[in-house]
């Protein structure tokens, strides 16, 4: 992993020698000229969208392969190991304290976001590399910025080949997977395909080894054509799918608190509730590379799906209340267009577009139970309701920026964008941006920016507009009431300086300050697994990043740690999820929001010796929190409280080896996740928004075997 501050992105390949086979007569088969011109156009791309001023952290091939878990981990997994990424439930993370506001990037076309839940949609075996962009972000990134995931595909390289692999072990885990890659003539190709089985599909409610009802099943493909025109411009054509299906875990010894058709008696441990997520996407992206102006133009869609079912028995309302079948979806389409203009040695621009059209349905059948005046069930026959809902909405953007080289050393990235948003609220922004980069040596790099941020709210999301229908019964809110969701608006500054030490030794500081205005912020406030977002009136956020690796030979070596918070104040939208209490102290006191963690680390390292089979790779891992926000124990301040600190550590061992003969190509690995198998809780199932406790994993063993051709 390489944590990085880029001054400038090289337009060409330069000062590297292509070897070129050749015939007697001196003549070639061409077949290195499309490899050199498809990492031109590689490059070219890439210098359209340049996270000039911002921080990085790279992990590239090697490093995915080499880390615990290798291909078969999880992208969250693979981004905890990035500074100031904290761990939270349901497989979310957070970068520097915010709560989702992550952007996907796949060559640097944004693949708009799915609806939340436990699924990925992307499988790092897709990925050549895949870097975290923090900071003050240049002006082509908007909508999403507490963190860019931009991930560079497999294009195959021209080569043809592939893998086959087969991974499992504890909790029932299978996980078979496969890719192919190759070319022919000017058409390159890459396709991937995964399986995932396992019985801890969502975070144990307890502290057991293995959780009660928990399975889950998901399903991810992947497909990349790439056809050089000519020596200036491709088209591309990438998509892919992810299903999952998931069992809610239940908990076991929970008290009934209702009456359902004369039962008043439920095993908490036999409930059967379940999700099921499905996510499809598609890209088309033409791009011209010329001598001073490069062009990028990518059409895009999405269809997004989450379906929860609660237990057919009826066995949640006998302890809520109430429960929820829901239905949520989302179709997006739209087009992004990026480009850059070389205006003289000084100077270069950049501009783009977007836009977005999104379309999100909803349709939820609420079961509750009628009360009186006092709250108390009128009746042991359940009601119910359905509530509806679609609606049509809009993303606009426009960016222009300049990078100005003042001297070699000396670079200022100027620009601003204006944004809009027209669905359930009719908002813009004009946002400027700037960084400046100073490299006195070719070892030490300063850089500080500013960013003002529009984030308007996640449409997909927003599936309840009123609670009127459910008053006088068990699914009734203290609050009757609730503002429509806002965008979110935010000053962002951020320094920082990065050091290189003679030896392979790099070490890091970057410090942030956040004022925002209409904070947002998500919870879970019913039955169904999906968050809900809301609104602070106020909010800050700061913190202090501090990083260091280290690589000489064999040995890789990094480490990481962050301290920060984010706080909000005076919850000014979808009043109707929370108490009357909380709203009134929130109203006029700072909060922590439910996702602030004060301490967050993660390090570990790799070492690769020859042993005369082949490569043997040793890894380890670790990450720490501090806890996210938990209930105050006097109970007066909402978020008032924090979970105890803990660490987990990962181990990885590999062999890979040479040959001979089926020997070749061949790589056999083993895993230890939770090494000193220490059992800690994510969340307690308390504070504003959080819906039940979730553990972190137990020890757990696995093994895999894979087949490269």
């Amino acid at each position: 992993m390489t944590k990085r501050v880029r001054r400038r992105a090289l337009l060409l390949i330069s000062g590297i020698l292509f070897t070129v086979p050749a015939y007697a007569d001196g003549t070639t088969d061409g077949s290195n000229d499309i490899v050199v011109t498809a990492r031109r156009l590689d490059d070219a791309r890439d210098a359209i969208l340049p996270s000039l001023g911002a921080s990085e952290t790279l992990f590239n091939r090697s490093v995915l392969d080499n880390q615990p878990g290798g291909a078969d981990r999880g992208l969250s997994q693979v981004l905890l190991q990035a500074p100031g990424v904290t761990q939270d439930s349901y497989g979310a993370i957070h970068v520097r304290n915010e709560h989702a506001n992550l952007q996907y990037r796949l060559d640097g076309v944004i693949v708009p976001e799915s609806i939340s839940g436990f699924g990925q949609t992307f499988d790092p075996r897709l990925a050549d590399s895949i870097t975290l962009i923090t900071g003050t972000l240049p002006a082509q990134y908007g909508y999403r910025t507490s963190g860019i995931v931009s991930l560079a595909t497999k294009s195959g390289a021209f080569t043809d080949g592939g893998e086959i692999s087969y991974y499992g072990g504890s909790q029932g885990t299978i996980e078979p997977s496969a890719t192919v890659h190759g070319s022919t003539g000017n058409l390159n190709y890459f396709f991937s395909g995964s399986y995932l089985q396992n019985d801890l599909g969502v975070e144990n409610p307890t502290a057991s080894k293995n959780a009660i009802h928990d399975r889950t099943r998901q399903y991810r493909a992947f497909g990349y054509v790439s056809d050089i025109l000519s020596d200036t411009s491709r088209l591309t054509l990438f998509g892919g799918t992810a299903i999952g299906k998931f069992q809610i875990p239940n908990n076991p010894d929970q008290t009934p608190m209702f009456t359902l058709n004369g039962r008043t008696t439920f095993d908490s441990a036999l409930l059967d509730q379940n999700q099921r997520e499905t996510t499809h996407y598609g890209v088309a992206a033409y791009q011209y590379a010329g001598e001073a102006i490069n062009l990028q133009i990518a059409p895009f869609i999405r269809y997004s799906q989450t379906r929860y079912t609660p237990d057919p028995q009826g066995g949640d309302i006998i302890f809520s209340g109430s429960n929820d079948r829901s239905r949520l979806s989302s179709l997006a389409y739209g087009v992004q267009a990026d480009g850059s203009y070389t205006l003289s040695d000084s100077h270069k621009l950049r501009f783009g577009i977007f836009f977005q059209n999104e379309r999100t349905r909803s349709n939820v059948v609420s079961q509750f139970f009628p009360v009186d005046a006092n709250g108390d069930q009128t009746t042991d026959i359940a009601s119910s309701a359905t509530v509806s809902g679609s609606k049509t909405g809009q993303l606009y953007g426009i960016y222009l920026q300049d990078e100005w080289s003042i001297t070699p050393l000396l670079t200022l990235n100027y620009g601003a964008r204006f944004d809009a948003v027209r669905a359930f609220t009719r908002e813009q922004q004009l946002s400027p941006r700037i960084n400046l980069v100073y490299k006195p040596t070719g070892a030490t790099t300063f850089h500080a920016g500013y960013a003002r941020n529009f984030t308007p709210p996640p449409q997909e999301l927003i599936g309840t507009t009123t609670v009127a229908i459910f008053a006088g019964t068990t699914r009734a809110s203290e609050i009757p009431f609730g503002d429509p969701v806002r965008a979110e608006r935010e000053h962002y500054f951020d320094a920082g300086v990065e050091q290189k030490i003679h030896g392979g030794f790099t070490i890091g500081l970057d410090a942030y300050y956040k004022k925002k205005t209409n904070l947002l912020d998500e919870g879970q406030f019913g039955s169904s697994l999906v968050l809900s977002p809301f609104n602070y009136a106020d909010g800050y956020a700061w913190g202090v990043e501090l990083r260091a690796d280290y690589t000489h030979g064999p040995l890789s070596l990094y480490a990481n740690v962050a301290r920060g918070q984010e706080k909000g104040r005076n919850i000014v939208s979808s009043q109707f999820f929370f108490a009357k209490d909380e709203l009134a102290y929130i109203a006029n006191h700072y909060i922590f929001t439910d996702h602030s963690q004060r301490w967050t680390g993660s390090g570990g390292g790799s070492l690769t010796l020859h042993d005369g089979i082949g490569k043997f790779v040793t890894s380890v891992d670790f990450v720490y929190g501090d806890g996210l926000r938990a209930e105050d124990p006097a109970g007066i301040v909402p978020n008032g409280g924090k979970l105890p600190s803990y660490v987990q550590v990962n181990l990885g061992l590999t062999q890979n080896f040479d040959g001979p003969g089926m020997l070749k190509g061949l790589s056999i690995r083993f895993d230890v996740t939770n090494l000193f198998d220490k059992s800690y809780e994510i969340r307690d199932g308390s504070g504003v928004g959080v819906g039940a406790p979730q553990f972190g994993p137990r020890r757990a063993f696995f093994g895999g075997i894979t087949k490269f051709f």
